[in-house]
Protein backbone atom coordinates (compact mmCIF):
# COMPACT_ATOMS: atom_id res chain seq x y z
CA UNK A 1 0.00 0.00 0.00
CA UNK A 2 1.36 3.31 -1.19
CA UNK A 3 2.56 5.52 1.87
CA UNK A 4 0.39 8.74 2.06
CA UNK A 5 2.13 12.03 2.85
CA UNK A 6 1.56 13.08 6.11
CA UNK A 7 -0.66 16.68 6.54
CA UNK A 8 2.25 18.00 8.29
CA UNK A 9 4.31 18.05 5.21
CA UNK A 10 2.21 19.45 2.69
CA UNK A 11 2.76 23.23 4.35
CA UNK A 12 6.02 22.54 3.61
CA UNK A 13 5.62 22.02 -0.23
CA UNK A 14 3.57 24.84 -0.72
CA UNK A 15 6.11 26.71 0.98
CA UNK A 16 8.68 25.45 -1.57
CA UNK A 17 6.33 25.96 -4.32
CA UNK A 18 5.90 29.82 -4.11
CA UNK A 19 9.40 30.28 -3.70
CA UNK A 20 9.95 28.74 -7.05
CA UNK A 21 7.15 30.97 -8.09
CA UNK A 22 8.61 33.84 -6.70
CA UNK A 23 11.89 33.66 -8.27
CA UNK A 24 10.50 32.89 -11.99
CA UNK A 25 8.71 35.97 -11.14
CA UNK A 26 11.88 38.03 -10.38
CA UNK A 27 13.59 36.13 -13.40
CA UNK A 28 10.55 37.39 -15.84
CA UNK A 29 10.53 40.96 -14.34
CA UNK A 30 13.70 41.10 -14.77
CA UNK A 31 13.52 39.88 -18.49
CA UNK A 32 11.04 42.16 -19.22
CA UNK A 33 12.73 45.11 -18.07
CA UNK A 34 15.89 44.30 -19.74
CA UNK A 35 13.39 43.99 -22.86
CA UNK A 36 11.64 47.30 -21.89
CA UNK A 37 15.06 49.11 -21.65
CA UNK A 38 16.42 47.72 -25.30
CA UNK A 39 13.33 49.16 -27.10
CA UNK A 40 13.44 52.58 -25.33
CA UNK A 41 16.95 52.98 -26.20
CA UNK A 42 16.54 51.69 -30.05
CA UNK A 43 13.54 54.00 -29.67
CA UNK A 44 15.82 57.49 -28.51
CA UNK A 45 18.68 55.71 -30.64
CA UNK A 46 16.03 56.08 -33.79
CA UNK A 47 14.44 59.58 -32.69
CA UNK A 48 17.51 61.15 -31.42
CA UNK A 49 20.79 60.20 -32.58
CA UNK A 50 20.58 57.66 -35.63
CA UNK A 51 20.31 60.87 -38.03
CA UNK A 52 23.69 62.00 -36.33
CA UNK A 53 25.17 58.57 -36.50
CA UNK A 54 24.31 58.22 -40.35
CA UNK A 55 25.89 61.53 -41.43
CA UNK A 56 29.02 61.05 -39.52
CA UNK A 57 32.30 61.02 -41.80
CA UNK A 58 33.76 58.22 -40.13
CA UNK A 59 31.01 55.70 -40.92
CA UNK A 60 32.26 53.13 -42.84
CA UNK A 61 28.32 52.53 -44.52
CA UNK A 62 28.76 55.45 -46.13
CA UNK A 63 32.03 54.53 -47.72
CA UNK A 64 30.01 51.01 -48.81
CA UNK A 65 27.29 53.47 -50.15
CA UNK A 66 29.50 54.98 -52.07
CA UNK A 67 30.92 52.32 -54.11
CA UNK A 68 27.62 52.68 -56.47
CA UNK A 69 28.07 56.02 -56.50
CA UNK A 70 29.60 59.01 -59.06
CA UNK A 71 29.54 61.90 -55.64
CA UNK A 72 27.91 65.27 -57.00
CA UNK A 73 30.01 67.94 -58.43
CA UNK A 74 30.49 71.49 -56.19
CA UNK A 75 29.89 74.86 -59.01
CA UNK A 76 30.63 78.22 -57.80
CA UNK A 77 27.64 80.68 -59.49
CA UNK A 78 28.63 80.95 -62.62
CA UNK A 79 29.43 77.13 -63.31
CA UNK A 80 32.45 77.12 -62.62
CA UNK A 81 34.04 73.53 -61.36
CA UNK A 82 35.35 73.29 -57.98
CA UNK A 83 34.60 69.89 -57.09
CA UNK A 84 34.48 67.01 -59.00
CA UNK A 85 35.15 62.64 -58.82
CA UNK A 86 36.60 61.19 -61.39
CA UNK A 87 35.76 57.19 -62.01
CA UNK A 88 38.79 55.34 -62.95
CA UNK A 89 37.19 51.20 -63.05
CA UNK A 90 36.82 51.03 -59.50
CA UNK A 91 38.80 53.70 -57.91
CA UNK A 92 36.97 57.06 -57.23
CA UNK A 93 39.38 60.31 -56.80
CA UNK A 94 37.96 63.46 -55.55
CA UNK A 95 39.28 66.31 -57.31
CA UNK A 96 39.67 70.15 -56.41
CA UNK A 97 40.79 71.91 -59.62
CA UNK A 98 41.48 75.18 -57.40
CA UNK A 99 43.64 73.55 -55.16
CA UNK A 100 44.02 75.23 -51.71
CA UNK A 101 41.35 78.24 -52.47
CA UNK A 102 38.34 76.68 -50.91
CA UNK A 103 39.82 74.24 -48.36
CA UNK A 104 37.87 76.11 -45.38
CA UNK A 105 34.32 76.44 -47.49
CA UNK A 106 34.27 73.12 -49.25
CA UNK A 107 36.20 71.24 -47.39
CA UNK A 108 38.02 67.61 -47.72
CA UNK A 109 37.13 64.15 -48.55
CA UNK A 110 39.33 61.12 -46.97
CA UNK A 111 38.77 57.76 -46.84
CA UNK A 112 41.30 58.40 -43.62
CA UNK A 113 39.75 61.22 -41.63
CA UNK A 114 36.44 61.86 -43.24
CA UNK A 115 35.16 64.77 -44.41
CA UNK A 116 34.46 68.36 -43.53
CA UNK A 117 32.50 71.93 -44.65
CA UNK A 118 30.12 71.40 -47.40
CA UNK A 119 31.65 67.93 -48.16
CA UNK A 120 30.18 66.85 -44.49
CA UNK A 121 27.40 68.98 -44.60
CA UNK A 122 25.85 68.33 -47.60
CA UNK A 123 27.21 64.66 -47.43
CA UNK A 124 23.52 62.95 -48.44
CA UNK A 125 22.68 65.49 -51.20
CA UNK A 126 26.63 64.74 -53.09
CA UNK A 127 25.33 60.86 -52.35
CA UNK A 128 21.91 61.68 -53.90
CA UNK A 129 20.27 59.98 -51.23
CA UNK A 130 16.53 59.87 -52.07
CA UNK A 131 17.38 59.13 -55.93
CA UNK A 132 14.09 56.73 -57.00
CA UNK A 133 15.41 57.23 -60.44
CA UNK A 134 16.12 53.66 -61.99
CA UNK A 135 19.76 53.31 -63.33
CA UNK A 136 20.57 50.45 -65.39
CA UNK A 137 24.44 51.63 -65.34
CA UNK A 138 26.28 50.27 -62.13
CA UNK A 139 26.76 53.78 -61.20
CA UNK A 140 24.80 56.43 -59.99
CA UNK A 141 24.77 60.12 -59.80
CA UNK A 142 24.76 62.26 -56.78
CA UNK A 143 23.40 66.17 -56.91
CA UNK A 144 25.36 68.92 -57.71
CA UNK A 145 25.70 71.65 -55.39
CA UNK A 146 25.69 75.30 -56.83
CA UNK A 147 27.44 77.88 -54.67
CA UNK A 148 26.76 81.84 -54.17
CA UNK A 149 30.18 82.25 -54.81
CA UNK A 150 31.67 84.07 -57.20
CA UNK A 151 35.00 82.59 -57.96
CA UNK A 152 36.86 85.68 -59.33
CA UNK A 153 36.56 87.56 -56.08
CA UNK A 154 37.29 84.48 -54.37
CA UNK A 155 40.85 84.14 -55.88
CA UNK A 156 40.87 87.99 -55.63
CA UNK A 157 40.26 88.31 -51.61
CA UNK A 158 42.92 85.32 -51.65
CA UNK A 159 45.45 87.09 -53.54
CA UNK A 160 44.71 90.35 -51.34
CA UNK A 161 45.65 88.42 -47.94
CA UNK A 162 49.41 87.67 -49.73
CA UNK A 163 49.96 85.24 -47.06
CA UNK A 164 49.10 86.62 -44.34
CA UNK A 165 46.61 84.80 -41.76
CA UNK A 166 43.25 86.15 -41.51
CA UNK A 167 39.91 86.38 -43.19
CA UNK A 168 38.15 87.79 -45.80
CA UNK A 169 34.41 87.42 -46.03
CA UNK A 170 31.52 89.10 -48.36
CA UNK A 171 28.03 88.92 -48.47
CA UNK A 172 25.02 90.19 -50.77
CA UNK A 173 23.67 92.40 -48.18
CA UNK A 174 19.61 92.22 -49.17
CA UNK A 175 19.67 88.45 -49.55
CA UNK A 176 22.84 86.99 -47.28
CA UNK A 177 24.95 85.58 -50.37
CA UNK A 178 27.96 84.58 -49.61
CA UNK A 179 30.40 86.55 -52.76
CA UNK A 180 33.43 85.12 -51.15
CA UNK A 181 34.90 83.53 -48.05
CA UNK A 182 38.60 83.34 -47.57
CA UNK A 183 40.72 81.85 -44.68
CA UNK A 184 44.41 81.35 -44.48
CA UNK A 185 46.58 79.87 -43.48
CA UNK A 186 45.02 76.77 -45.74
CA UNK A 187 45.70 73.44 -46.78
CA UNK A 188 45.34 70.92 -49.76
CA UNK A 189 42.04 68.64 -49.70
CA UNK A 190 43.40 66.56 -52.25
CA UNK A 191 43.18 63.52 -50.04
CA UNK A 192 46.46 61.79 -50.80
CA UNK A 193 48.68 64.69 -49.90
CA UNK A 194 46.05 65.37 -46.67
CA UNK A 195 46.48 61.93 -45.91
CA UNK A 196 50.48 61.85 -45.93
CA UNK A 197 51.05 65.47 -44.28
CA UNK A 198 47.82 65.15 -41.58
CA UNK A 199 50.26 64.64 -38.53
CA UNK A 200 52.56 68.06 -39.18
CA UNK A 201 49.42 69.77 -40.18
CA UNK A 202 47.54 69.40 -36.76
CA UNK A 203 50.67 69.96 -35.03
CA UNK A 204 51.24 73.32 -36.67
CA UNK A 205 51.13 76.51 -33.94
CA UNK A 206 49.17 78.60 -36.83
CA UNK A 207 46.47 75.91 -37.13
CA UNK A 208 45.81 75.58 -40.83
CA UNK A 209 42.67 73.40 -40.28
CA UNK A 210 40.80 76.28 -38.52
CA UNK A 211 38.44 77.92 -40.72
CA UNK A 212 39.04 81.65 -39.59
CA UNK A 213 36.27 83.32 -40.83
CA UNK A 214 33.40 80.79 -39.69
CA UNK A 215 35.43 79.31 -36.68
CA UNK A 216 38.44 82.03 -35.47
CA UNK A 217 36.78 83.89 -32.37
CA UNK A 218 38.87 87.42 -31.85
CA UNK A 219 37.83 90.83 -30.48
CA UNK A 220 35.53 92.62 -32.85
CA UNK A 221 37.64 95.63 -31.64
CA UNK A 222 35.76 99.17 -32.91
CA UNK A 223 34.22 97.42 -35.56
CA UNK A 224 31.17 96.56 -32.39
CA UNK A 225 30.94 100.69 -32.18
CA UNK A 226 28.09 100.18 -34.30
CA UNK A 227 26.41 98.15 -31.98
CA UNK A 228 27.10 100.62 -29.18
CA UNK A 229 25.85 103.38 -31.53
CA UNK A 230 22.83 101.42 -32.19
CA UNK A 231 22.06 101.74 -28.44
CA UNK A 232 22.99 104.79 -27.95
CA UNK A 233 20.78 105.81 -30.79
CA UNK A 234 18.07 104.08 -29.38
CA UNK A 235 18.53 105.66 -25.78
CA UNK A 236 18.20 109.33 -27.33
CA UNK A 237 21.99 110.44 -27.20
CA UNK A 238 22.95 111.43 -30.63
CA UNK A 239 22.86 115.14 -29.80
CA UNK A 240 25.37 114.28 -26.67
CA UNK A 241 28.86 115.81 -26.56
CA UNK A 242 31.84 114.15 -24.45
CA UNK A 243 35.24 115.90 -23.59
CA UNK A 244 37.68 113.51 -24.85
CA UNK A 245 40.49 113.51 -22.58
CA UNK A 246 42.24 110.72 -24.16
CA UNK A 247 41.68 108.10 -21.01
CA UNK A 248 38.38 106.76 -20.17
CA UNK A 249 39.00 106.01 -16.37
CA UNK A 250 36.25 104.25 -13.97
CA UNK A 251 35.98 101.79 -11.14
CA UNK A 252 40.20 101.55 -11.77
CA UNK A 253 39.84 100.73 -15.23
CA UNK A 254 41.90 102.73 -17.92
CA UNK A 255 41.43 102.40 -21.11
CA UNK A 256 43.12 104.83 -23.84
CA UNK A 257 42.38 105.93 -27.18
CA UNK A 258 44.36 104.24 -29.92
CA UNK A 259 47.46 106.27 -30.35
CA UNK A 260 46.88 107.88 -26.64
CA UNK A 261 45.04 110.50 -28.67
CA UNK A 262 43.06 113.26 -26.98
CA UNK A 263 40.03 114.51 -29.24
CA UNK A 264 38.52 117.50 -26.71
CA UNK A 265 34.89 117.95 -26.97
CA UNK A 266 33.13 115.68 -29.52
CA UNK A 267 29.52 114.40 -30.57
CA UNK A 268 28.58 111.27 -31.03
CA UNK A 269 29.26 111.71 -34.85
CA UNK A 270 32.40 113.32 -34.66
CA UNK A 271 33.73 110.49 -32.10
CA UNK A 272 32.39 107.68 -34.51
CA UNK A 273 34.24 108.95 -37.18
CA UNK A 274 37.77 108.99 -35.16
CA UNK A 275 37.06 105.82 -33.35
CA UNK A 276 37.44 107.41 -29.68
CA UNK A 277 37.28 104.58 -27.02
CA UNK A 278 36.21 107.41 -24.47
CA UNK A 279 32.91 108.03 -26.16
CA UNK A 280 32.36 104.70 -26.60
CA UNK A 281 33.59 103.40 -23.13
CA UNK A 282 31.52 106.38 -21.53
CA UNK A 283 29.01 105.38 -23.45
CA UNK A 284 28.81 101.65 -22.60
CA UNK A 285 29.34 102.32 -19.30
CA UNK A 286 26.71 104.78 -18.52
CA UNK A 287 23.98 102.80 -20.71
CA UNK A 288 24.86 100.35 -18.14
CA UNK A 289 25.47 96.43 -18.55
CA UNK A 290 21.98 95.39 -19.19
CA UNK A 291 21.51 97.33 -22.20
CA UNK A 292 24.73 96.47 -23.59
CA UNK A 293 24.25 92.88 -23.36
CA UNK A 294 20.63 93.26 -24.86
CA UNK A 295 22.00 95.25 -27.90
CA UNK A 296 24.42 92.53 -28.33
CA UNK A 297 21.90 89.88 -28.34
CA UNK A 298 20.06 91.60 -30.59
CA UNK A 299 22.68 91.70 -32.91
CA UNK A 300 23.08 87.86 -32.63
CA UNK A 301 25.61 87.71 -29.92
CA UNK A 302 25.03 84.82 -27.65
CA UNK A 303 22.51 83.49 -29.71
CA UNK A 304 23.84 82.25 -32.61
CA UNK A 305 22.46 81.72 -36.39
CA UNK A 306 22.25 78.54 -39.01
CA UNK A 307 24.70 78.32 -41.61
CA UNK A 308 26.11 75.59 -44.47
CA UNK A 309 28.71 74.61 -42.55
CA UNK A 310 29.94 74.38 -38.91
CA UNK A 311 30.20 77.94 -37.23
CA UNK A 312 31.88 79.13 -34.02
CA UNK A 313 29.38 81.16 -31.84
CA UNK A 314 29.81 85.05 -30.96
CA UNK A 315 29.46 85.51 -27.53
CA UNK A 316 30.28 87.25 -24.51
CA UNK A 317 32.01 85.27 -22.27
CA UNK A 318 31.10 87.31 -18.61
CA UNK A 319 29.36 85.03 -16.36
CA UNK A 320 27.74 88.34 -14.68
CA UNK A 321 28.46 91.43 -16.89
CA UNK A 322 28.76 94.66 -14.75
CA UNK A 323 29.17 98.23 -15.89
CA UNK A 324 32.59 98.30 -16.19
CA UNK A 325 32.84 95.45 -18.15
CA UNK A 326 29.82 96.88 -20.34
CA UNK A 327 32.28 99.84 -20.96
CA UNK A 328 34.88 97.34 -22.31
CA UNK A 329 32.52 95.61 -24.48
CA UNK A 330 30.73 98.78 -26.30
CA UNK A 331 34.46 99.21 -28.08
CA UNK A 332 34.89 95.63 -29.20
CA UNK A 333 37.18 94.41 -26.21
CA UNK A 334 37.00 92.51 -22.71
CA UNK A 335 35.30 89.29 -23.32
CA UNK A 336 33.37 90.18 -26.41
CA UNK A 337 34.61 87.53 -28.95
CA UNK A 338 32.91 87.41 -32.96
CA UNK A 339 33.65 85.74 -36.01
CA UNK A 340 34.61 87.46 -39.40
CA UNK A 341 31.21 86.10 -41.16
CA UNK A 342 29.43 87.80 -37.56
CA UNK A 343 31.04 90.71 -38.34
CA UNK A 344 30.47 91.40 -41.93
CA UNK A 345 26.69 90.23 -40.83
CA UNK A 346 26.50 93.20 -38.69
CA UNK A 347 28.12 95.37 -41.40
CA UNK A 348 25.51 94.24 -43.93
CA UNK A 349 22.85 94.88 -41.67
CA UNK A 350 23.21 98.53 -41.66
CA UNK A 351 23.53 98.23 -45.29
CA UNK A 352 19.92 96.36 -45.76
CA UNK A 353 18.09 99.00 -43.78
CA UNK A 354 18.40 97.30 -40.03
CA UNK A 355 17.81 93.44 -41.22
CA UNK A 356 20.58 90.98 -40.57
CA UNK A 357 20.03 88.30 -43.46
CA UNK A 358 20.73 84.53 -42.64
CA UNK A 359 24.08 83.98 -44.67
CA UNK A 360 24.08 80.99 -47.04
CA UNK A 361 26.80 79.60 -49.58
CA UNK A 362 24.75 76.79 -51.50
CA UNK A 363 22.15 78.38 -53.90
CA UNK A 364 20.51 75.71 -55.33
CA UNK A 365 20.88 71.27 -55.84
CA UNK A 366 20.62 69.98 -59.22
CA UNK A 367 20.38 67.00 -60.55
CA UNK A 368 23.74 65.50 -63.18
CA UNK A 369 20.80 66.32 -65.86
CA UNK A 370 20.62 69.95 -64.51
CA UNK A 371 16.91 69.60 -62.81
CA UNK A 372 16.78 71.58 -59.79
CA UNK A 373 15.76 69.77 -56.47
CA UNK A 374 16.04 73.02 -54.21
CA UNK A 375 16.53 76.88 -54.63
CA UNK A 376 17.51 78.61 -51.22
CA UNK A 377 15.17 81.22 -50.03
CA UNK A 378 16.69 84.41 -48.21
CA UNK A 379 15.61 84.69 -44.93
CA UNK A 380 16.43 87.35 -42.05
CA UNK A 381 18.39 85.92 -39.00
CA UNK A 382 17.57 89.02 -36.61
CA UNK A 383 15.85 92.53 -36.77
CA UNK A 384 18.76 94.16 -34.24
CA UNK A 385 17.90 97.65 -35.12
CA UNK A 386 14.91 99.75 -37.05
CA UNK A 387 15.50 101.36 -40.42
CA UNK A 388 15.69 105.08 -38.66
CA UNK A 389 18.75 103.33 -36.60
CA UNK A 390 20.14 101.97 -39.68
CA UNK A 391 19.59 104.84 -41.47
CA UNK A 392 21.37 106.95 -39.02
CA UNK A 393 24.22 104.41 -38.95
CA UNK A 394 24.70 104.72 -42.44
CA UNK A 395 25.70 108.21 -42.10
CA UNK A 396 28.19 107.88 -39.30
CA UNK A 397 29.45 104.85 -41.36
CA UNK A 398 30.07 106.90 -44.34
CA UNK A 399 31.85 110.03 -42.49
CA UNK A 400 34.08 106.78 -41.14
CA UNK A 401 35.41 106.67 -44.76
CA UNK A 402 35.22 110.44 -45.99
CA UNK A 403 36.55 112.48 -42.84
CA UNK A 404 37.47 109.40 -40.30
CA UNK A 405 39.90 106.35 -39.58
CA UNK A 406 38.56 104.65 -42.82
CA UNK A 407 39.62 106.83 -45.98
CA UNK A 408 41.51 103.61 -46.78
CA UNK A 409 38.52 102.73 -48.20
CA UNK A 410 37.52 105.33 -50.49
CA UNK A 411 36.80 104.69 -54.19
CA UNK A 412 36.64 107.32 -56.62
CA UNK A 413 33.09 108.00 -57.58
CA UNK A 414 31.49 105.67 -55.11
CA UNK A 415 30.52 106.34 -52.16
CA UNK A 416 31.81 103.91 -49.33
CA UNK A 417 30.20 103.35 -45.75
CA UNK A 418 32.72 101.62 -43.15
CA UNK A 419 34.27 100.95 -39.83
CA UNK A 420 37.98 100.14 -38.77
CA UNK A 421 38.53 98.37 -35.81
CA UNK A 422 42.38 97.74 -33.96
CA UNK A 423 41.63 94.64 -31.46
CA UNK A 424 43.82 94.52 -28.71
CA UNK A 425 44.91 90.68 -27.40
CA UNK A 426 47.65 88.85 -25.54
CA UNK A 427 50.44 88.93 -27.57
CA UNK A 428 50.13 92.73 -27.96
CA UNK A 429 50.38 92.54 -31.41
CA UNK A 430 46.96 93.96 -32.47
CA UNK A 431 44.21 92.27 -35.07
CA UNK A 432 43.81 94.87 -37.89
CA UNK A 433 40.14 95.03 -38.97
CA UNK A 434 37.50 96.88 -41.45
CA UNK A 435 34.18 96.30 -42.35
CA UNK A 436 31.57 97.90 -44.58
CA UNK A 437 29.87 98.41 -47.92
CA UNK A 438 29.27 99.81 -51.42
CA UNK A 439 27.79 101.83 -53.17
CA UNK A 440 26.17 103.14 -49.73
CA UNK A 441 22.95 104.82 -51.81
CA UNK A 442 22.15 100.82 -53.13
CA UNK A 443 24.49 98.51 -51.34
CA UNK A 444 25.45 95.41 -53.25
CA UNK A 445 28.11 94.32 -51.52
CA UNK A 446 29.69 93.91 -47.74
CA UNK A 447 33.17 92.91 -46.79
CA UNK A 448 34.79 92.06 -43.44
CA UNK A 449 38.67 92.38 -43.23
CA UNK A 450 40.39 90.31 -40.44
CA UNK A 451 44.33 90.62 -40.04
CA UNK A 452 45.21 88.61 -37.16
CA UNK A 453 48.08 89.59 -35.51
CA UNK A 454 48.71 92.25 -37.96
CA UNK A 455 49.99 94.88 -35.39
CA UNK A 456 48.98 97.50 -37.49
CA UNK A 457 45.56 99.62 -37.81
CA UNK A 458 43.04 98.84 -39.20
CA UNK A 459 42.30 102.12 -41.12
CA UNK A 460 45.64 101.91 -42.76
CA UNK A 461 46.07 98.11 -42.98
CA UNK A 462 42.81 96.44 -43.40
CA UNK A 463 40.52 99.12 -45.04
CA UNK A 464 42.30 99.20 -48.61
CA UNK A 465 42.25 95.42 -49.01
CA UNK A 466 38.51 95.75 -48.31
CA UNK A 467 38.16 98.89 -51.32
CA UNK A 468 40.31 96.78 -53.33
CA UNK A 469 37.77 93.62 -53.43
CA UNK A 470 34.31 95.75 -53.42
CA UNK A 471 36.35 97.55 -56.01
CA UNK A 472 36.50 94.55 -57.72
CA UNK A 473 33.10 93.54 -57.26
CA UNK A 474 31.16 96.58 -58.32
CA UNK A 475 33.61 96.54 -61.57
Amino acid sequence: MANKKKPAEQPEMIKKGYSANRRMIHVLVAVCLMFLSLVTYLLYFNMFEAREVAANPYNKRQWEDERFVKRGNIYDRDGVLLAETVVDGDNRTRRYPKGNLYSHVIGYYSRVYGKSQLEMAYDKELLGHGDITINFNELRSGYDLNLTIDHDLQQYAYSQLSGRNGAIVALEPATGKVLCMVSYPDFSPNAKTLEQNWSAIVEREDSPLLARATQGLYAPGSTYKIATAAAAYESGRMAETFQDTGVFEQDGMKVANYGEKAYGELGLKRGFELSSNFVFCTLGYEMGAQKVLKKAEDFGINQGFSFDIATSKSRIEYKKMVDADSALVSIGQGQLLMTPLHVAMMGASVANKGKMMQPYLVNSITTASGVTLATTRPSMAYQPMNQECALYLDELMRGVVANGTGTGARISGITVAGKTGTAENETNKDHAWFVGYAPAEDPKIAVAVLLEYDGGAGGSNAAPIARRVMQKYLQ
